[in-house]
């Protein structure tokens, strides 16, 4: 909740608890083997009904006399594992573990001296150890629940249901309910499982599952929502944001697993959900030992590597350990940028930095020459649209013919695995970008049955974060005061995050059959019209919205196959495959691809219904405001 200008905010005071010190856990555990002996051993002759008064002097000296021994051994035994060194959490399973083989040690030992001496009755060994790891076990229970119960958050925390009641919810809920600084306080959990119904996890109860997620959070007076689940798409997150906003209750979200592997995932790292969780949030499973398997200990060169995409593959390339990473580009600042964010410095004198053109097919071999990769992922390509529309000459250039002298120079030397980012324009193209990234991923098919390596392409749709792409020209057009340019009311677009498509681009390299595009599962097609719609909400300001029509080449619905391939998905559940027609160098010309690109992109105007919306819009002088409720964006 925002606090009133001028309003003072309390500070929270942190309770210091003391910790369970080392003697306190000895002197613990001593009580115990006297407690557990003593009673043994009296309940024993009572029990019995035999008369030892005469012999009580006896009896007291040898269960003294095991207790000192029982002392004796559980003190040295507990300060070889570190039980009385703070090593482990009291109360905590692994500490559970170490007391439970100590007791166990020392009852072993005892058991042995009263097997021998008789000191005290032999039936007595029988329920030692139970008892006196019960009594050790309960002793550290009680001390944690009195820490826990005084470290809580303070009256100022915000109350939250947790969406999620497994592994990470339980971890969850423990690091709020221990904090006093905690900015929120749990008061229950929500399960979509059935089974869950009731079940009570850290002193908090599952009531209910998502479908009564409206009536819980009023009936708790949650004013937040945590998504506690470590697997969750952008379509959940979008059905999950639609119930908490209508009710004005903030619904936070953990960092992706990509962000996950860098820094352990925990209460403070919880943040308000964002657009790009509510668009692209794929989360990726990655079969890192057929990863590993062709990139670990490999010669490897990216492509256009100062870009969005080719930096990003760099990046999950180096966890994999690469012999040596090239990255290759004509851009030398991205270089530099994509340098620093993985070496940790900018040098650019280091042989991993290539700059050179894909166009420049003489250089290139030089390159491959020098370097000798061993698998190339082929990242460079022109990518906007509206813009290759108008210079189609410079899509020829890179995107077919740079490919082209990429995988010219990739047989020349072997390469034993290729992989072509292409994109989902290639799928029935209509515009000269897919028209180019369709004849590459052809040129692609062409290199499979020159060479003796693998080559692959892999398609996918619009990435979220990339430079130009649709949240940032949106972000900055709402911080402009707008108006935010969208091209039609229906047009939809496929959306993953970069890191997810990169993940899925690494593992299709590895499960890719030759001379075949993979295809990546985007998930549900997302109306543009919806996206803008929630970050005008979301930025609180009031902006106008314009419709400016289907730009020439553009499709209103973007396809991930094209309507004659034949899909299969035998290998991985998000990645599909398709083959693909190849074709020769020897029968590439401008002028006919130029000609077929331009009756694609005449044909695919007019498919989109959407091919009149241009000359409709402003032919009427007709501009579509409608102040944050809906519309569509440049994409």
């Amino acid at each position: 909740m925002t606090e009133p200008m001028g309003a003072e905010t309390p500070v929270p005071v942190t309770r210091r608890t003391r910790p369970f010190p080392p003697w306190m856990g000895l002197v613990t555990d001593s009580t115990a083997w006297l407690i557990t002996l003593m009673v043994l051993t009296v309940s024993r002759y009572l029990l019995a009904d035999v008369e030892v008064s005469a012999a009580w002097g006896n009896v007291l000296r040898n269960v003294g006399l095991l207790t000192l021994l029982a002392m004796a051994l559980q003190s040295i035994g507990g300060y070889v594992n570190g039980l009385y060194l703070r090593k482990y959490v009291v109360g905590s399973l692994d500490e559970a573990r170490v007391l439970a083989f100590l007791a166990l040690g020392v009852t072993v030992i005892l058991s042995a001296v009263v097997l021998a001496t008789a000191a005290i009755p032999r039936s007595v060994i029988l329920a030692m150890f139970p008892m006196a790891l019960l009594i050790m076990g309960a002793v550290r229970l009680v001390f944690r629940a009195i820490v826990e119960g005084r470290s809580v958050p303070g009256e100022e925390a915000v109350p939250a249901l947790l969406y999620g009641a497994g592994e990470l919810g339980h971890s969850v809920v423990r690091q709020m309910r221990v904090d006093p600084l905690s900015e929120f306080n749990p008061v229950g959990f929500i399960d979509d499982d059935p089974g869950k119904r009731g079940f009570v996890l850290n002193g908090l109860k599952v009531l209910g599952s998502g479908k009564r997620l409206a009536e819980l959070v009023e009936h708790t007076g949650s004013e937040a929502v945590v998504i506690c689940l470590n697997r969750v798409d952008s379509t959940f997150l979008r059905e999950v944001h639609n119930v908490t906003d209508a009710l004005g209750v903030r619904l936070l979200v953990f960092p992706s697993i990509n962000e996950a592997l860098n820094q352990r995932r925990n209460a403070r790292s919880l943040r308000d959900v964002s657009v790009d969780d509510l668009v692209g949030r794929h989360p990726a499973e990655i079969d890192l030992s057929s990863v590993a398997g062709y990139l670990s200990g490999k010669r490897v060169l990216v492509t256009g590597a100062g870009g969005s995409i080719g930096s990003e593959l760099c990046r999950q390339i180096h966890k994999y350990g690469p012999a040596e990473l090239f990255m290759l580009d004509r851009d030398e600042s991205g270089l530099h940028t994509t340098q620093i964010s993985i070496f940790g410095h900018g040098l650019l004198d280091t042989k991993d930095a290539v700059l050179a053109d894909i166009r420049d097919p003489e250089g290139l071999q030089r390159v491959f020459r020098d370097r000798q990769p061993e698998v190339v992922f082929h990242a460079a390509a022109l990518k906007h649209l509206p813009m290759l529309e108008q210079y189609p000459t410079e899509a020829w250039k890179t995107n077919v013919l740079g490919t082209l002298n990429v995988l010219n120079a990739s047989l020349a030397v072997g390469v034993e695995r290729f992989v072509n980012i292409s994109t989902d324009k290639a799928a029935d193209p209509t515009s000269v970008l897919g028209h180019s990234k369709r004849m590459a991923e052809r040129l692609t098919a062409w290199a499979a049955r020159q060479g003796t390596g693998s080559y692959v392409s892999v398609r996918f749709g619009n990435v979220l974060g990339s430079r130009g792409s649709m949240l940032p020209t949106f972000q900055a057009q709402i911080e402009k005061g707008g108006p935010v340019t969208v091209t039609h009311p229906d047009v939809t677009r496929y959306f993953m995050t970069i890191p997810e498509a990169c993940e899925l681009v690494v593992q299709a390299g590895a499960i890719g059959e030759d001379g075949q595009v993979m295809i990546l599962d985007m998930g549900e097609p997302v109306r543009i019209m919806d996206v803008a719609k929630r970050m005008i909400e979301m930025s609180g300001k009031d902006v106008e919205i314009v419709f400016t029509g289907l730009r020439h080449g553009e499709k209103l619905h973007e396809d991930l196959f094209s309507v004659k391939e034949q899909v299969e998905s035998p290998h991985h559940p998000r990645i599909s495959h398709a083959p693909v027609a190849s074709a020769s160098p020897s029968d590439l010309a401008f002028e006919p691809w130029l000609e077929a690109a331009r009756d694609k992109s005449a044909l695919g105007g007019r498919s989109t219904d959407g091919s009149h919306v241009r000359r409709e819009l402003s032919g009427r002088n007709k501009i579509l405001s409608l102040h944050g409720d809906e519309a569509q964006p440049d994409s």
